[in-house]
């Protein structure tokens, strides 16, 4: 039988998470000034407004920034964000709304109380986002301009955000230089978007809740697409987007590469972050950097799917890490177990290279599900234990994990599959209907070293039949064995929808990130 998938509607809950901003590139409390030295963060890859001109534009006028499709209206408890129903792109608060004004931005405008009309462009973009009300956008017209710009308390509503970008039918403006692009603090229904980022020396852009770690509204509904980060960071800790005490949020369509450095720094880091969704990016060439997505601090129910590994560093995926304890969000329970992070899915993306594509590190109940694994360097993936328990607080080890319907296919390079720390519960992990293919040597496709649990409907020494691996296409040939091989569970109906092509998943599903083409009947 074949299931087609729906994508449900996923209701953003009620907050559960208290903010806190970093100035750092880690953790650490940002300033209007600068972002200061990494505070607390022991690293991640070591092996244990003022009015102004605005032009009204129609609202039946094409902008180029938003696509119709279902409205999304603001509550107290929460908002639809549901996938479409054919397993397409995810909806955000974005979808259906048009700018009632503009104000523009050019590399010969000036900064002016009434700067912004089209022949009198202001000069930067912090500037023009100082003057912004709720269903402005901010045009920012092609060119360079200097980094290091800090934006505070910029709040939009649910029926007329707020955007800051690109304009419509030109290049994207490049950002160049600075500690970083620019700061974001305290923001609420903001959509950033078409820009280039690059040479920045801390972060590339910084989105935080301004230190308001008692406001759990500090920091809600950002959208940023369509965004091109890439060699950010003095050869440190330092990430491309920087992520702190945000909720409902969404990373989409974006590119990143060379973040940080030195075997640290991320391209996205999240800290305290609640409610995220990664879909539908490319990272690449982030070898000498630390991670691609790493989750931390609190991090919780954050789903990266249907994305494009390439060389992603030393763990591609780090779920959880190490985070000094004042940063956490919410603040650290003295009476409850505490985890680095919780519910971290990882679904329909492909791993090419790199070190290892997953490391759960104090994660509690996180998924790698339907993902294809393709030669990394050391490892299928790791559990490790970074965060321990203190006299004052619990820390939960990493525990409950699964890795389920993934085709992992590794050579001769892979010695350990599974690298499993001190301190851990590999044995409350769940192993199910994994391919694995050795390509160098078929007959030693048995995952070496042993796994931490036994697997259940595993399929060894298997070709999986890509179409063409050494060009990255791993759609599946219909004769493979991997069609329709693995284990239905409920998060293929996630956050973003169906597999990496915006298919629907069929019950049972094939293993990888690609489900077979298939009719509708």
């Amino acid at each position: 039988m074949t299931r087609f998938v729906r994508a449900p509607s996923l209701a953003l809950l009620t907050l559960v998470s208290l903010a806190c901003t970093d100035p750092s590139p880690d953790d650490g409390a940002s300033t209007d000034d600068e972002v200061g030295t990494s505070e607390g963060d022991t690293g991640t890859t070591g092996d244990s407004s003022e009015s102004g001109t605005e032009t009204e534009t129609s609202e039946s006028e094409t902008t180029g920034d938003t696509e119709a499709t279902d409205d999304t209206e603001e509550s107290d408890e929460s908002t639809d964000t549901g996938g479409d129903p054919e397993c397409g792109a995810p909806a955000t608060f974005e979808d259906g709304q048009q700018p009632s004004a503009e104000l523009h931005v050019a590399t010969d405008g000036a900064d002016s109380p009434d700067c912004g009309a089209p022949d009198q462009p202001c000069a930067s973009i912090e500037h023009a986002a100082g003057l912004a009300t709720p269903g402005t956008a901010v045009r920012v017209h092609a060119g360079t301009y200097a980094g290091g710009g800090y934006i505070a308390g910029l709040t939009g509503s649910a029926d007329a955000p707020i955007w800051i970008g690109g304009a419509p039918g030109e290049a994207r403006p490049l950002i160049d230089g600075g500690g970083q692009a620019f700061q974001l603090s305290e923001a609420r229904y903001v959509i950033i978007h078409d820009l280039e980022v690059a040479n920045a020396t801390q972060n590339g852009i910084n989105v935080d809740d301004g230190g308001n770690t008692a406001d759990p509204e500090a920091a809600r509904f950002i959208v940023l697409r369509d965004l091109w980060i890439h060699d950010v960071g003095a050869g440190g800790n330092q990430d491309c987007l920087k992520l702190s005490g945000l909720d409902d949020y969404w990373v989409l369509d974006s590119e990143f590469a060379r973040c940080g450095g030195g075997g640290s720094g991320s391209a996205i880091d999240h800290v305290g972050c609640h409610r995220g969704l990664i879909y539908a990016n490319h990272f690449s060439d982030l070898g000498a950097g630390g991670s691609a997505v790493q989750n931390k601090g609190g991090a919780e129910d954050i789903e990266i799917r249907a994305n494009v590994f390439e060389d992603a560093g030393q763990r591609a995926i780090n779920m959880g890490g190490s985070t000094g304890f004042e940063f956490f969000r919410p603040p650290l329970s003295p009476d409850q177990p505490n985890a680095e992070a919780r519910d971290i899915r990882v679904i329909a993306n492909t791993f090419r290279g790199g070190v290892t594509p997953f490391a759960f590190v104090g994660c509690v109940d996180c998924l790698a599900a339907n993902n294809v694994i393709d030669t990394p360097s050391s490892w299928i993936f790791r559990i490790l234990q970074e965060t321990s328990s203190t006299a004052e607080y619990e820390f939960l080890p990493a525990s409950g994990g699964r890795f389920i319907n993934n085709i992992v296919s590794f050579d001769g390079q892979i010695s350990t599959a599974v690298n499993v720390g001190g301190g851990t519960d590999p044995d409350s992990f769940e192993i199910t209907t994994n391919l694995w293919h050795r390509h160098d040597a078929p007959a030693q496709s048995d995952p070496p070293g042993m796994l931490p649990v036994a697997e259940q409907g595993g399929i060894i020494g298997e070709d999986p039949l890509f179409a063409d691996p050494g060009a990255g296409d791993y759609h599946l040939d219909p004769n493979s064995p991997a069609a329709g091989a693995g284990t239905w569970i409920d998060a293929l109906d996630g956050r973003g929808g169906g597999d990496l092509d915006e298919q629907c998943w069929a019950d049972p599903p094939s293993l990888g990130a690609l489900e077979l083409p298939y009719s509708l009947p």
